[in-house]
């Protein structure tokens, strides 16, 4: 079984950071910063224009990208945590 966005929409899977400890003391997740970088999963089936076609994506899978730290909705499948949110909410590839 797989997760496949629909329309103009993206999976991605943000990237962890080690495990930070500042003097010892370790960080609970609850106050740890959460992840703005993403790894694009898969791609939804694209968001129609004017005539009804669905119109290409800028991102591809694979691409690292910047995402809002806050947006999308979360999702854990099979293990892991993913995010699914809008093309347009994401603010850059990085290359």
């Amino acid at each position: 079984m797989k997760i496949r966005p629909l329309g103009g929409r993206v999976l991605v899977e943000p990237v962890k950071n080690g495990e930070e400890q500042k003097g010892g003391i370790i960080i609970p997740d609850s106050a740890k910063e959460k992840p703005q970088q993403a790894t694009v999963v898969a791609l939804g089936t694209g968001e129609p224009d004017d005539q009804g076609k669905p119109q290409p994506f800028n991102v591809k899978e694979g691409d690292l990208v910047l995402m809002p730290k806050y947006g999308g909705t979360e999702v854990k499948f099979d293990g892991k945590e993913y995010k699914i949110m809008r093309e347009d909410e994401l603010l850059a590839i990085l290359d």
